[in-house]
């Protein structure tokens, strides 16, 4: 929003020195004034600058939407977290899906501003060797997926997130070697380290077992 508004302000900016010099473009003894090409050139620069981030950024949101869509057998949107947002949320989750009043989730999810930052730069780098905060980001998106398909009960989705993940980095572009080894991390780095609640029933054979063809274990 910040950007949008400040986009927004820099064209006018743009708009109104133009405006002004057209209105003065001749003054009282018929000289013509000089166009005011660094000031509009400046805000016209400032607003691209605003301009570019929203751009990549709703470029992800395609991506991670087209992915998460895939996944889950429909449409769903996809919105990251600006950093106004960041700046101001206290919650500790990476992110977030809604119930409605039915108690059936929505499917939209807010991925917060720092995996949605690591989920950027795995989208843009090699897939060969990805950080553990991007490993985790991927797992947050087919998560929040499990979520937005129906699933409320924690222990489920999080097992059923771990028997997608290698389909969710293929969906987001990853060979199928790169998102195995991707599913593989999560599973044997992060699972086990996550709070009651979120753990439990997921293995193979066990009582969230799906049984998908590419399970991490």
């Amino acid at each position: 929003m910040l950007l949008a508004l400040s986009l927004i302000g820099f064209l006018a900016l743009a708009a109104s020195i133009v405006v002004r010099w057209m209105m003065r473009r001749v003054d009282s003894l018929g000289r013509i004034a000089p166009f005011p090409a660094i000031s509009v050139c400046l805000s016209l620069a400032l607003a691209l600058g605003c301009a570019v981030p929203m751009l990549v950024d709703a470029w992800v949101e395609h991506r991670l939407e087209g992915a998460a869509s895939r996944i889950a057998g429909g449409p769903v949107q996809v919105h990251c977290q600006g950093f106004g947002q960041a700046y101001v949320d206290a919650g500790a989750e990476l992110g977030y899906v809604a119930w409605g009043p039915d108690g059936v989730p929505e499917r939209e999810t807010l991925l917060k501003f720092e995996p949605c930052g690591d989920l950027r730069a795995w989208l843009w780098s090699t897939k060969q060797n990805p950080s553990l905060d991007q490993v985790v980001a991927v797992h947050v998106l087919t998560h929040e997926t499990m979520h937005m398909v129906g699933l409320t009960n924690e222990a489920q989705a999080e097992c059923a997130a771990v028997q997608r993940d290698a389909q969710m980095a293929v969906a987001l572009g990853a060979s199928p070697a790169e998102a195995q080894a991707l599913a593989v991390r999560y599973w044997t780095e992060v699972y086990p380290r996550m709070p009651e609640g979120y753990v439990g029933g997921c293995g193979p054979g066990a009582q969230f077992d799906e049984g998908v063809p590419t399970p991490p274990w």
